[in-house]
């Protein structure tokens, strides 16, 4: 019943549904919004909590409206140098006044016409060259021009009849005058052209000129010249805008934050922010629920696809263990379990306490009681849900430096655990965790931006602490699995494996050579296991128990027998046949007594299988013949009543126990007949069916078969004849 459990398909699919809710409701509370069952203009029955930090998206863009706002508006200075224009009216002062065939009217009419024609004319010719270029944008251009010439200074109808009557000489010195008057007023920024022309006429009384009609044709030339220099540059202005919306924040609403109190009356305003979050029950919005369900189902194919075709969980029919699958899946609740609850501390302010998680429990855990193969494929997945259990960022899904740090301690803490022979080797894989873990998170944050000295010191202290956790989780954890599952793990069979071990001391002081016997078997079995892939420490471990039940009766057995006679020669075949046999129904009733692991009492119970008690039948038969009595009895009265080997481990220990017997009983063997006694005990178990039950193959017989001649070689190095010894004994004969 406990077998069709262990390897049902119908069971093994729970399991797996199973690992799906898992995994889904662990990550539910961290990726699916939380809703509320309210309606616009009740009141809220409860209070609303944010459950985790969300960006308010109305608050931010209102704080973003804000700040641009802010943004004053920016000016631009464009060198116009009105200066220039000025050399152009004088110029053409010049020209015109020194021709005598124009009239002194024609001349005014010209300078009406013509001079305030020189402002537009400049200020479009200086647009149009400089459309285009890097320094000033269209923008700013068209806004210059437009003030510019809304800013044109107009010139006074008595100053136009002024200018035919000015010399060559006066407006020699009147041009050096004006130009420098204009030239140190635009240095200046001017917005208004205004705010210059008022100092014109004090400039112009304190310059060389003294006659009154040039210094006022001066005065009104200049300020005609003058023109604003600093403009509004929308462009920028508007860059500027963006920018200050980009840099702002957005406005977060903190995890536990109240966003609506109970009895407060729900607002359309207040009801369609909660519609913004996510958080109304009324919005049939299930692709989160069923992304999650993808994402569970993914976690889920792959630990089953990796148990199909990769694991070396797989025994019998190619499948694993449901035992093992369960196991496996306790794990997981335990350390997903583990990361929950160091979660709820975790706030805004100290989010670097997720890094006191002991999220390479599991890893540990997965490594020594399954797999460390299998240990690796989890920590992937172990690292994924840390990524989203710890993450604290209200715009992604997950937060890898939570992922990061989970994969390095796991991975420290199998390669440190692989292969544990004592506890406190799961304590150095905690230690190796911590300062792998502390190395990672230090790594972080010097990459990212360096935090202040208290920040920095507690988030390492946590990561190493983290470490620590996970060492004494899993010590304390290790006999409640060890017990519940049946698991014999790798400590527990070097546990077993002590001297000081009750039975080991009964076996040592009252059958010491069955304990000889049975450590040279375990040095056998565990080298010829190791050879293909089987539990060597199993191997060597039930060896060491395998004969325990002899020493009940430890003087009929013939490795005890030492300066005694042997007592089966004064008993009946049949009787003698029993007290063998019973050896090993006693030492599983003897294993059982003291609590020992299944697996070791499989072998104690299975080494012999149903092999045939030769030597007792034959003799039994020759008695019969002897007395002349009728034979009562057949081969199978002289078989072991099994079970035959179910294991590799345990065939293999049987195989070995025979080898060490068969070699114990030569006197001086040679290298081939050792070689060739180890392959007739192979090939009379495989021809007895003795091997039918396990999964070993021929192939990994052949390789235990040399294993065992290579052990027996170097175990019994100096009884063993090799083939040059002989010949020498040959040629002395």
């Amino acid at each position: 019943m406990l077998s069709s459990w262990k390897h049902s398909p119908a069971i093994r699919s729970v399991l797996l549904l199973l690992f799906v809710v898992l995994f889904y409701f662990c990550l539910a509370p961290h990726v699916l919004p939380t809703t509320y069952d309210i309606e616009p203009g009740k009141r809220s029955d409860r209070n609303i909590e944010a459950p985790g930090p969300i960006e308010d998206k109305k608050a931010t863009l209102e704080a973003q409206e804000k700040a641009a706002e802010l943004v004053e508006p920016i000016y631009s200075i464009v060198a116009l140098r009105g200066e220039a224009m000025l050399e152009q009216i004088f110029t053409r002062l010049e020209q015109l006044n020194q021709d005598d065939q124009v009239t002194e009217q024609n001349k005014v009419n010209i300078y009406r016409s013509e001079i305030p024609q020189f402002y537009n004319d400049y200020v479009d010719k200086f647009v149009s060259s400089n459309r285009g270029n890097e320094i000033y944008n269209d923008t700013l251009l068209d806004e210059m021009s437009q003030v510019v010439k809304a800013q044109a200074y107009r010139l006074p109808e008595e100053t136009f009849y002024k200018l035919p009557s000015l010399t060559a000489a006066q407006l020699t010195e009147m041009r050096a005058v004006a130009i420098d008057i204009v030239k140190k007023l635009l240095l200046d920024s001017l917005r208004e052209a205004e705010t210059a022309r008022t100092k014109v006429a004090e400039l112009v009384n304190a310059s060389t000129l003294s006659e009154r009609k040039t210094r006022e044709i001066v005065q009104e030339l200049a300020r005609f010249s003058i023109m604003p220099n600093k403009f509004l540059d929308t462009e920028a202005t508007n860059k500027a805008k963006v920018k200050a919306k980009e840099d702002t924040p957005p406005v977060m609403i903190k995890q536990g934050d109240i966003v609506v109190h109970k009895g407060e009356m729900v607002t359309q305003e207040l009801y369609d922010r909660l519609s913004t979050f996510g958080w109304l029950q009324d919005e049939k919005n299930y692709w989160p629920q069923f992304g999650l369900l993808l994402l569970s189902l993914l976690f889920v194919l792959v630990i089953y696809s990796y148990l199909e075709k990769y694991s070396s969980l797989n025994r019998k029919g190619g499948h694993y263990n449901n035992s093992q699958l369960a196991m496996l899946g306790l794990i997981f609740l335990l350390n997903l379990l583990a990361m929950e609850i160091v979660q709820l501390t975790q706030t805004d302010t100290m989010p670097y306490v997720g890094y006191l998680a002991p999220t390479a429990m599991g890893a540990m855990l997965i490594a020594i009681l399954l797999d460390a193969q299998l240990a690796i494929m989890s920590t992937f997945l172990f690292a994924i849900a840390a990524s989203v259990i710890f993450n604290n960022q209200s715009n992604t899904i997950f937060d890898f430096n939570f992922g990061l740090v989970t994969a390095v301690v796991s991975f420290a803490a199998i390669f440190a655990i692989h292969r544990a022979g004592q506890r406190s080797t799961i304590l150095k894989a905690g230690i190796m965790a911590s300062l792998f873990g502390s190395a990672t998170v230090l790594s972080i944050m010097m990459l990212g931006e360096f935090p202040a000295k208290e920040e920095l010191i507690l988030t390492v202290a946590f990561a190493f602490a983290s470490g620590l956790v996970t060492a004494i989780l899993v010590i304390g954890l290790m006999p409640f699995f060890e017990v519940t599952f049946g698991i014999l793990s790798a400590l527990k069979l070097v546990e077993l494996s002590n001297p000081n071990h009750p039975l080991l001391r009964k076996l040592l002081t009252e059958t010491p050579g069955t304990y000889h016997h049975s450590v040279m078997v375990g040095n056998l079995s565990e080298a010829a296991a190791e050879a293909i892939g089987a539990n060597g420490l199993l191997c060597r471990v039930g060896s060491f128990y395998h004969d325990i039940g002899k020493t009940k009766r430890p003087s009929y057995f013939i490795e005890n027998q030492t300066n005694m006679e042997n007592p089966h020669d004064h008993i009946e075949p049949k009787l003698s046949k029993s007290i063998i046999i019973a050896h090993a129904r006693d030492g599983v009733e003897m294993l059982k007594s003291y609590n020992l692991p299944k697996p070791i009492r499989d072998i104690a119970e299975q080494h012999h299988g149903t092999t045939f008690l030769a030597f007792f039948y034959h003799k039994a038969m020759k008695q019969a013949e002897e007395e002349g009595v009728e034979i009562d009895f057949t081969e199978d009265d002289f078989r072991y009543p099994g079970p035959k080997a179910q294991s590799k481990e345990a065939a293999i220990v049987g195989i070995a126990d025979s080898v060490e017997a068969a070699v114990r009983s030569l006197r001086n063997p040679s290298v081939e007949q050792v070689e060739s006694m180890i392959n007739k005990i192979i090939k009379g178990r495989l021809d007895d069916g003795q091997l039918s039950d396990c999964d070993l193959t021929l192939k990994e017989l052949d390789t235990i078969a040399q294993t065992l001649k290579e052990a027996v070689i170097g175990i019994f190095h100096s009884r063993i004849e090799y083939p040059d010894d002989v010949k020498s004994k040959e040629k002395l004969a």
